[in-house]
């Protein structure tokens, strides 16, 4: 097929192509930009733009625009509502018998509005959608339905051949109006996914830190604990991805996040005579606080998106030499956020007053954190605090 300067186009192989791009794309804007750049490059217009549908203040922005002539008006700045000439026509319909394929075309408005033939509210309307269509300096009009919904209306420039546009042309940018809307409602409600996953997210962080206050709450002796704990084991943990962005991912961050914040949430079942006793706890006392971990696991087991989370919740207390509890995992066999919550909390235990002792200085903390490297805790986790100890950042 030939257009302007000579050039030929493949309507139908450009058409796959875009379809094909557009299911990859899951950011509306980024999709919008990528099609307007197509119509320019490819049917080679003088510019391209499109009013998609804001569905939350039902108007049509001018989401974006591109070319060297042509939309003088800022993309954003440019908004028309749902009762505008240009969307009453495509929500009416456009009567075939004056206007091709279902679009607009300027000249056709233009004719139209002086008809004697039409209907003297279809000649009003086509006199406003021309002179809308002069506003975008538009030669055509592309409507881009998903089901019956408008969602928005591709603004082409003309031809830089200055010739009209060919049927076939119009059939190329009916199909893609299809594609697009396709293509940018995937993108849309891909991004409302997105938006709800982290609204539950941030409900859900929320939900864990006012769990992790209860705690806090209940063992007054160690008020901010969770929150410290917290904030060294994500440090810790930053740093291990610093130094091998293998060792730790995005996700186990997460984990560890909530981990930590729930670590100690067993001790709601640990009665509080034992948890506030002033002094040391006996053989049974201890019995029960070594309850803990397995009686957070049971609170928060059921919940599914905290599988991988768990594992700091139940093995926090395991010891690198194998000595410790609920199972006496030894070495690498103790999960990593495990690993990593057992030196953020020994280290604050340390570090702060108990009811059994007063704090020890910071250096004298990691002396004996160090002192520990290999039997309680995991080597690589004092390397990294030793490393803080080093910035002064403990």
């Amino acid at each position: 097929m030939r257009m302007g300067l000579g050039r030929s186009v493949d309507y139908k192989k450009e058409l796959e192509k875009a379809a094909k791009t557009m299911i990859l794309v899951h950011e509306p804007d980024a999709l919008i930009k990528m099609i307007v750049r197509m119509l320019v490059q490819k049917v080679r217009i003088t510019h391209a733009g499109i009013l998609l549908h804001d569905k939350a203040r039902d108007t049509y922005i001018l989401t974006v625009s591109k070319g060297a002539a042509g939309f003088k008006i800022p993309a954003g700045f440019a908004r028309i509502d749902s009762d505008n000439p240009l969307v009453r026509f495509f929500k009416e319909g456009p009567d075939k018998k004056y206007f091709s394929e279902g679009v607009i075309i300027y000249g056709e408005a233009k004719k139209t509005a002086v008809s004697k033939g039409a209907e003297p509210r279809l000649r009003e309307l086509a006199a406003k959608v021309a002179y809308q269509m002069e506003i975008y300096e538009a030669v055509a009009c592309i409507p881009t339905y998903f089901r019956d919904e408008l969602l928005g209306i591709l603004l082409l420039g003309g031809k830089k051949s200055g010739g009209p546009f060919s049927r076939d042309e119009l059939s190329f940018f009916m199909a893609l109006a299809s594609d697009v809307a396709m293509g940018i409602r995937n993108a849309q409600l891909f991004r409302e996914l997105e938006l709800e996953l982290d609204k539950r997210k941030r409900l859900f962080i929320n939900t864990t830190v006012a769990l992790a206050a209860a705690i806090d709450a209940k063992d007054h002796y160690t008020h901010g604990h969770t929150a410290r704990v917290t904030n060294l084991s994500l440090e810790i943990a930053q740093r291990l991805k610093n130094r091998n962005k293998y060792a730790i991912n995005d996700k186990a961050m997460e984990d560890l996040q909530i981990a930590s914040l729930l670590h100690d949430i067993g001790k709601i079942g640990i009665p509080e005579s034992i948890l506030n006793k002033e002094g040391s706890l006996n053989e049974e006392e201890h019995k029960k606080m070594r309850e803990h971990p397995i009686l957070g696991v049971t609170i928060i087991q059921a919940i599914k998106e905290l599988e991988d989370a768990v594992m700091g919740v139940k093995y926090h207390h395991e010891r690198f030499d194998g000595l410790g509890y609920p199972e006496g995992l030894k070495g690498e066999n103790i999960p990593l956020i495990a690993a990593i919550i057992s030196v953020a909390d020994s280290y604050d235990a340390m570090t702060t007053d108990r009811p059994y002792r007063p704090a020890m200085q910071k250096d004298a903390a990691l002396a004996e954190i160090k002192r520990l490297s290999g039997l309680q805790f995991n080597p690589r986790i004092v390397e990294i605090m030793a490393e803080l100890s080093r910035e002064d950042r403990l």
